[in-house]
Formats: C-alpha cells, sequence, structure tokens
C-alpha cells in the first residue's frame, strides 16, 4: 500500500502542477479550437509507404517509410530555437533526435535544436507553459490528466517499437511446477522503474491479466534501474519489467520466464508539443517533424544495427557500450501514432487509479496533421 501510495501521490502532484502551469498560459490551450487547414502537398520520395492506416495494429505492419533523404529540407525563413526535453540521453530510443542534431538535419530547416535532459515531472509543467517547446517522452497519466484540465499538450509523433524478438519486458522468477505458459501472477511483487502512471502500464497489465494478474492485483516496488535485476535475482521481487538490454542478463536461464512486452507494431510514445509549436509557430512545428522523418529514412530505415561502423558511431552519440548495443535487435523506429493507442493507455490508468475523471478523447490529445503534412500525405 505505500508503494501505490507513493505512486499516486506522484501523479496527483505532477498533475497538479500542469495544472497550475495551465492557468498562466494566458491564451486558449484547450486544443479543440480548430485551426485553419494548411496546404498539403505532394513531397518527393514520401510515396505511398509514407503513411499506414492508423487502425492497422497488425504486428508485421510494415512501418511508414519514405526514400533516403526524404522529405527534404524546407529551411525556415528566420532560424528558429526549439528546446526539447528528454528524460535521457543515453538510451536508444533517443537515438534519431541525436543523430538529427548530430549530421545537421534540423540546422537544415532552419533548427536550432537543443536537446534538455528534464525528468518528465519538471518537464511537463515547462512545456505546458511553452518553457520548453518539445518533449521527447509519452502520453503518461500526468499528461492526460493534464490535457483534461484544458491545456494544449498533443502527442505529434511516435518513436518506436520493439522488433518481434525482442524480450523487453516483463520477467518473472518461476516458483515451483511453474512454466511460461502457466503463472500465477496474482499477488506477486513486481520491481520496476516505471510506476503505474507509465504507458508501460498497458502492455504490463495485458500480460499479467493473461496469468490471472492485473495491476489491481499486484504490487509494486520501485528501484532504480541498476537494482531491478538484481532485485529480482536476490529475491526481493517476484518478477520485473526488464529493459533492453537488461533481459539478456536472464535469457535462457530455466529459473526465469518471459511473459510479453510492448505489443509489437504500436509505438507508445515519441514527440509531445506543447502551445508553441502546436498554435504559435506550426511551421517550425513541422520543420522538426520533417527533420526527424527525414533522419529516421536516412539512418534508421531497417536494421541498422547491421551497419559496423554506424553502431560505433550511435554508441559514441549514445555514451554506451558498443557490445551492449549490438546485445539487441535494432528497434523499428516509426513516427506514426496508432489509433485507440491513448484509450489503451487510459483504460490501464483508470485501473490502476492514477488516472481521474472523463477519459480524454483521441482528438483532444493526438494530432497526426503535422506528421501527415511532412510527409505529403492529406488527411
Amino acid at each position: 500500500m505505500r508503494t501505490h501510495t507513493r505512486i499516486t501521490r506522484t501523479v496527483v502532484l505532477v498533475t497538479a502542477s500542469l495544472l497550475g502551469a495551465a492557468g498562466c498560459a494566458g491564451h486558449d490551450s484547450g486544443g479543440d479550437t480548430a485551426a485553419a487547414p494548411r496546404a498539403v502537398k505532394p513531397v518527393a520520395g514520401c510515396g505511398a509507404g509514407s503513411w499506414t492506416d492508423p487502425a492497422d495494429l497488425a504486428p508485421d505492419r510494415k512501418a511508414a517509410r519514405c526514400d533516403k533523404g526524404a522529405p527534404a529540407a524546407q529551411p525556415l525563413a528566420k532560424k528558429r530555437k526549439i528546446t526539447v526535453a528528454t528524460g535521457t540521453l543515453s538510451a536508444e530510443y533517443v537515438a534519431p533526435l541525436q543523430v538529427a542534431v548530430a549530421k545537421g538535419e534540423f540546422t537544415k530547416e532552419g533548427l536550432d535544436v537543443e536537446l534538455k535532459v528534464l525528468p518528465t515531472p519538471d518537464a511537463l509543467p515547462l512545456l505546458a507553459k511553452g518553457d520548453v517547446d518539445a518533449q521527447w517522452a509519452a502520453p503518461e497519466a500526468a499528461v492526460m490528466n493534464g490535457i483534461n484540465g484544458g491545456f494544449a499538450i498533443k502527442w505529434v509523433a511516435g518513436n518506436f517499437s520493439p522488433d518481434p524478438t525482442s524480450k523487453s519486458g516483463l520477467w518473472v522468477r518461476l516458483k515451483d511446477g511453474e512454466s511460461a505458459d502457466h503463472v500465477e501472477m496474482a499477488g506477486r511483487k513486481l520491481g520496476t522503474m516505471i510506476g503505474k502512471g507509465s504507458v508501460i502500464a498497458y502492455p504490463m497489465d495485458t500480460s499479467l491479466k493473461k496469468h490471472g494478474g492485473g495491476l489491481d492485483r499486484i504490487s509494486f516496488q520501485q528501484l532504480g534501474s541498476a537494482d531491478v535485476l538484481t532485485a529480482l535475482q536476490n529475491g526481493g521481487v517476484d518478477s520485473a519489467w526488464l529493459l533492453d538490454p537488461i533481459w539478456r542478463k536472464v535469457d535462457g536461464d530455466e529459473k526465469y520466464a518471459f511473459l510479453g512486452g510492448q505489443p509489437v507494431g504500436e509505438p507508445l510514445g515519441g514527440l509531445l508539443f506543447g502551445p508553441t509549436l502546436l498554435n504559435e509557430d506550426p511551421d517550425a512545428g513541422v520543420a522538426f517533424l520533417r527533420a526527424y522523418i527525414r533522419t529516421v529514412n536516412t539512418y534508421f530505415a531497417g536494421d541498422y544495427k547491421s551497419d559496423p561502423g554506424f553502431v560505433t558511431e550511435l554508441a559514441k552519440l549514445l555514451k554506451t557500450d558498443e557490445a551492449t548495443l549490438r546485445s539487441t535487435p535494432s528497434m523499428r523506429m516509426d513516427w506514426e501514432i496508432r489509433k485507440g493507442t491513448t484509450d489503451r493507455l487510459q483504460e490501464a490508468y483508470a485501473g490502476s487509479g492514477v488516472s481521474k475523471g472523463a477519459s480524454v478523447p483521441e482528438a483532444k490529445a493526438v494530432d497526426r496533421a503535422m506528421y501527415s503534412e511532412a510527409v505529403g500525405h492529406k488527411l
């Protein structure tokens, strides 16, 4: 109960600070006011494959792609400084932003982009007020609660979905007589860096329910990133959410079983824009997404880890061990947002008690128009 209280209190405090930021915004930020339609023109190198049906949740769905180097840069008339908050600069899912900065893709658009490390609870109020322009994060419970409070933060682009062979996700230490196909999760203690208000609550709840559990039927032990695996191995917890590449430490050990991870083909995070790029300077918002998408098409279109030179370069950018980076399969970088993801996330938040009030409609939380414009697709 103490852990649950701490998780809930964190979400409540973040939401309260967000609502206070919204009250100080000084302009209409509800996100319901329809902006004037923007002209969408065909984009060279971005054909039919640059857009996929948002309703397609098939695990084998091919991620949207343009040709290498597309969409071409369209420099803004005036150079623009953009600050992007991110919780880390060392995680692989941040690699497209790191590479876009290093390769000058943002500069080609007339953007001076600064990546600033800020914990999500600290960054969200700044995003709501316009003190930072974008956030590389996810539509977590605090974000959805804040949107429900009436200010403009929208999820405008995805980040990645896991390779089908990845085993990043829920692992359990098996009891006598149990196997991966038969595990009783109800009553277990789960160790994780991530609380119930994270987007991981959705796939975690799905995996738990397949084994007699659910977010409301287990207890949480929040741990530091370096402590999750240790706690699982020494008995401090009997299940854990293990990220890349930590799960490699238990893969193949018969004492442990992998129960499931993030849905294949469905990004759960990416770029959040605040009122500045959504309402005040959408040209800069589209330019940012154009550079991001071009970076994915140029450097992350397929199995980017098959290029030894690029892996070496990536390891230096992320300040991580090259062997560690090679030990897991390439992520499927994906700028698109699937239909219904925010609905499924909110169901998990409500079930775990960290989301209050009415569910936020997808149209109020998600904006596909900017990445659509960047690839020349008319909605």
